[in-house]
């Protein structure tokens, strides 16, 4: 179950639903059995220089190697930055979570 959070500067006029709605078909496309990508937004009203930044979190699996975050990387840096107006920083950073982490859907 992967995690995506976008952190911008709130001067950017951007669709944030669409821009998730991509970054998981990216994961389920690299990695079917990916689960759905809980997605948040956090614009940022303070902010210096008009940035984006996207964190993906997945869960450490032994086929999600170097080569693995390569190219989700290289898609999701693809894909994003057709999103994003210009001038604009744009960062892509994909982590993975710890052994510790613990999830579960309630009903």
């Amino acid at each position: 179950m992967p995690h995506c959070e976008l952190h911008y500067s709130d001067d950017l006029d951007i669709d944030v639903p669409a821009i998730l709605a991509k970054i998981e078909a990216i994961i389920l496309a690299h990695d079917s059995e990916a689960g759905d990508t809980k997605g948040r937004a956090y614009p940022a009203a303070q902010f210096h220089h008009t940035n984006f930044k996207a964190t993906l979190s997945l869960l450490s699996k032994p086929h999600r190697d170097a080569q693995f975050v390569a190219a989700l990387q290289r898609d999701v840096v693809a894909a994003i930055s057709k999103f994003l107006p210009r001038p604009c920083w744009m960062s892509i950073d994909i982590t993975f979570s710890t052994p510790n982490y613990h999830t579960e859907f309630l009903e």
